[in-house]
């Protein structure tokens, strides 16, 4: 996640895109859409499929599990077959910093929710900080709602953040729409969003028990005894101070150790008692040693649940080379090892397994930031900035000093799909349902969209990926649509691509197509600021 603060250097939003001579939908008299392919995942199962949407309202009015011809639907409906290329929910990506207003030299929502519609991603949940100012007040929330206004590609939510002092905001928050709360158990890496204490997770869980959210942290903290402080440590006096060269990932990775997440995620558990209703959540784990707690304490009734990063399954320190500050992340990229333990569990989502979800984690910031030497793909310095100076030598490539964040909101499809690849997972049928599981029921389901999002079914939005599971194509630039084209994944073989997204039935990105695949006269994305539903109890029959 992120490290480090910078000066924020206002960067224009780019103005709305002009039309691109090809209409989301088709002046006709019909008032339907249909689209239909060979394969689709419907049911929670691969099959054939017509899908059938109102123009009306966006929402899906009725599917056939076969493909059916244009012929059965009145003239002139709009109909597409995508046979056989794949029709998938629309992703939906519970963790992303979009930093608009504020930071918008790092990321902002006409930027950041175009490259979401590029990697078929239909819904994305706003992080609460490294937006200034953070969504920590009603007054917060409101000005990013203000900010957002007509800049979105796709669906957008918020979450509001818990930080020391604004347990009086929470309620209020809930009322006014968000999706639920992140706070922090180490520094944030922004002064205006700090940490909080046991003390205070003790309160907002008491606060929040009986509220329709979700209570997420960042699961880090320094354990009583130690020998590394994480970035601190530049600092500190010996015995803290790193072991190695700040430019070696490895000295930074074991300035991160797995007992971080380990003694976090035991203090949240420590109070859970507080709120035996309230859905609790470890935001992008990391540490394989984290799983067996986490799976101990839903086995004893604790409604706790992970998400992990595509970042974390298919990058590995033992390949991060020297000052590639693009890896930089917390909790950190860790072994293959490590990889494969999450792997292994996140299969085992439908039974025990902890880990239900896979998000971006998508945490930008201005290629400057990251202190690469100029060998690495990225490095440049951000125009007028004054907050670091690369040139120097002490500080490119080190670990320490750049921000943490990985940039990928739009590619997390790819980059798992092209891990599963080189696992020989893709196979079996179930390997593009489990996928959908973790990055479009789930997560709809994390934020209370579990009837509106997630799933192509009868009554929910009509938002739609539609995939190519057999193309390879290679991350460039002019493929990385996220303001700042700084990632860890430029130049790497990905496979599978997405080839068109709709959004409540309409087209807004095709592949290949003029304006950058982009559709229409402006941004027609929505901000989900419906409060959301406390669920019934189930009661034992």
């Amino acid at each position: 996640m992120n490290q480090n603060n910078a000066a924020a250097n206002a960067y224009p939003t780019p103005a709305p895109s002009p039309p691109s001579g090809i209409t989301a939908t088709p002046s006709t008299g019909s008032r339907i859409t249909v689209v239909a392919s060979s394969r689709a995942v419907v049911s929670r199962r691969l099959t054939s499929a017509t899908i059938v949407i109102s123009q009306t309202t966006g929402k899906v009015t009725s599917i056939f599990y076969s493909v059916l011809p244009p012929s059965d639907f009145p003239l002139g409906t709009p109909y597409v077959d995508h046979s056989p290329h794949i029709l998938l929910p629309g992703l939906v990506d519970a963790h992303v910093h979009l930093n608009e207003p504020g930071r918008t030299e790092w990321e902002g929502f006409y930027t950041g929710t175009q490259a979401a519609a590029f990697g078929g991603v239909t819904t994305v949940i706003d992080m609460p900080l490294n937006a200034i100012p953070p969504t920590t007040t009603v007054e917060g929330l409101q000005e990013k709602v203000n900010a957002a206004h007509g800049k979105c590609w796709v669906d957008v939510g918020f979450y509001g953040g818990i930080i020391p002092g604004n347990l009086g905001e929470l309620k209020p928050l809930v009322r006014e729409g968000v999706r639920g709360f992140k706070g922090f158990l180490i520094d944030s890496g922004v002064e205006e969003f700090p940490a909080v204490s046991v003390e205070d997770v003790s309160k907002v869980m008491s606060e929040l028990a009986d509220e329709p959210t979700t209570v997420m942290f960042h699961a880090e903290m320094i354990p009583p005894i130690t020998d590394s402080v994480g970035d601190d440590v530049q600092t500190s006096l010996p015995p803290l101070a790193p072991h190695g060269p700040l430019n070696a990932y490895n000295t930074f990775l074991s300035s991160r150790p797995s007992s971080f997440e380990t003694y976090a995620i035991e203090a949240i558990l420590s109070q859970a008692h507080l709120a035996p209703d309230l859905a609790l959540h470890i935001v992008h784990l990391s540490a394989m040693e984290a799983i067996p707690l986490l799976r101990k304490a839903r086995a004893q009734g604790i409604n706790i649940t992970a998400e992990t990063c595509p970042h974390y399954l298919s990058l590995a320190a033992e390949r991060i080379t020297e000052g590639d500050t693009r890896h930089k992340c917390c909790p950190p990229i860790r072994d293959q090892s490590n990889q494969d333990r999450l792997w292994q569990e996140l299969r085992e989502y439908a039974a025990e397994g902890v880990i239900k979800t896979v998000v971006s984690d998508h945490s930008p910031c201005t290629p400057d930031l990251k202190l690469l030497p100029p060998h690495v793909p990225g490095h440049m310095r951000a125009p007028g900035s004054a907050t670091h100076t690369p040139e120097l030598p002490s500080e490119q490539g080190n670990f320490f000093s750049a921000w943490g964040g990985i940039s990928s909101v739009g590619l997390g499809l790819p980059i798992l799909w092209t891990e599963m690849t080189h696992r020989g997972l893709t196979a079996p049928d179930s390997a593009i349902t489990d996928l959908v599981q973790w990055c479009c029921v789930n997560t709809a389901a994390q934020v209370g969209l579990e009837k509106q999002k997630g799933e192509l079914a009868v009554g929910f939005d009509g938002d739609i990926c539609v995939f190519d599971d057999d193309a390879e194509w290679i991350v460039e630039p002019s493929t990385m649509l996220f303001r700042n084209k700084c990632s860890p994944y430029q130049g790497k073989l990905m496979r599978g691509q997405v080839k068109e997204t709709w959004v409540r039935g309409q087209r807004v990105f095709v592949r290949g197509a003029g304006n950058g695949g982009f559709v229409g006269k402006a941004c027609s994305g929505r901000l989900l600021l419906e409060p959301r539903v406390k669920a019934l109890k189930r009661t034992k029959s």
